[in-house]
């Protein structure tokens, strides 16, 4: 599989710069799997799509004020660090900006009396760095930090709470898991009312957002950890509707990630891992009715897994998500859910209807 396979025209004036208004009043492409059939709805329509008793799996990871504008000790050259994933109190893996930044630099963060210094230990890939700070940083981040945009967006963020889902409770994203961020409280009541379930996951959201495939061959990508967290309540959930013949609806990409992740953890390792009874009785129920889908199992751990066509997925039965970049991972893992080819048919109508794209924009419902 070739990288440009995965590339498609998109006007620049179609990438969202700014939220729209209302969450709940973005625009919802709708695709039936297995007609072909598409919609042109709205968010708010969504309730429609869903029965009693299907479980919304949400991720509820929260972006941190991961972007910190730096200065090079004793010189005071300008350079930027983004916060990607903590490794302990001081101790961050992180995406530098600026010239010559490595093993042993000095950078210096804030201003006045409040400066906090880091060195640099470890040089990574391209920009990754290791870096260690003085003290703590994460208690001063609200202070010195700024939301980190995707570098496609270019107007300020008037409100930054646009940019974090309203059920976002876990710190520890460098963006957000934008497909989320439609819902309002008044929706989550709605869909309560209606007698949908609800899962929660956290992924944090890491280097792969900003990494673009550059790989001719999309098989020699290198997918980068981040932190995967599906508790057992949240599992015995999911795996109940299964059993009940209730759908599971991933929102997000990240939420599809986690939710594969933990199936196949319980495909390796079934009744030896994360309750074991409950597990082996969703596993003894399933080789009863011969069903082809697995369980899913709690899991808290990093997660490599790189979804490409020809992935049997295990536990997702409907998908939301925005629009994603061309040459993406995540143009990829949709590939990998509805076809490549009508995938890249279904998006080409998006840009003829002027869906807004990415992180601020529009909506896709795969069903």
């Amino acid at each position: 599989m070739h990288i440009s396979d995965y590339d498609y025209h998109l006007p620049p004036d179609l990438i969202a710069q700014t939220p729209i208004e209302r969450r709940d009043e973005s625009r919802m492409l709708v695709l039936h799997r297995d007609s072909g059939e598409i919609e042109h709805r709205t968010f708010r329509d969504l309730p429609e799509y869903l029965t009693p008793g299907d479980v919304i799996v949400l991720n509820e990871t929260r972006v941190i004020p991961a972007r910190l504008p730096a200065t090079k000790t004793p010189t005071g050259g300008a350079a930027e660090i983004l916060l990607l994933r903590q490794l302990d109190d001081t101790r961050w893996i992180v995406i530098v900006g600026g010239k010559r930044v490595r093993t042993g630099t000095r950078l210096a963060v804030g201003q006045g009396n409040q400066i906090i210094e880091a060195t640099v230990i470890e040089e990574h890939e391209e920009n990754e760095r290791v870096v260690a700070f003085d003290e703590p940083i994460r208690p001063y981040l609200d202070d010195l930090g700024e939301t980190p945009l995707p570098p496609y967006i270019t107007t300020p963020l008037e409100d930054a709470s646009r940019y974090q889902t309203i059920y976002a409770r876990h710190e520890g994203s460098a963006a957000a898991p934008t497909a989320g961020l439609h819902f309002t409280g008044e929706m989550l009541l709605a869909l309560k009312r209606q007698g949908i379930a609800f899962a929660y996951c956290t992924l944090h959201i890491g280097l792969d957002t900003f990494a673009p495939v550059r790989e001719e061959n999309i098989r020699e990508h290198k997918i980068h950890t981040e932190r995967a967290i599906l508790t057992p309540d949240d599992a015995q959930i999911i795996n109940n509707a299964r059993l009940q013949g209730k759908r599971i609806i991933a929102i997000g990409t990240t939420a599809v990630r986690t939710l594969e992740t933990a199936a196949i953890r319980s495909a390796a390792y079934g009744s030896q891992h994360n309750d074991p009874a409950s597990v082996q009785r969703t596993l003894t129920a399933l080789d009863e009715t011969s069903c082809p889908w697995r369980p899913v199992i709690a899991i808290d751990e990093d997660t490599d897994l790189f979804i490409t066509p020809g992935y049997r997925f295990r536990a997702t039965d409907v998908m939301l998500t925005n629009f994603h970049l061309p040459r993406s991972t995540l143009l990829m893992l949709v590939s990998a859910y509805v076809g490549r080819e009508r995938t890249l048919d279904t998006y080409q109508i998006a840009v003829e209807e002027k869906y807004r794209f990415y992180s601020l924009g529009d909506c896709c419902l795969f069903v």
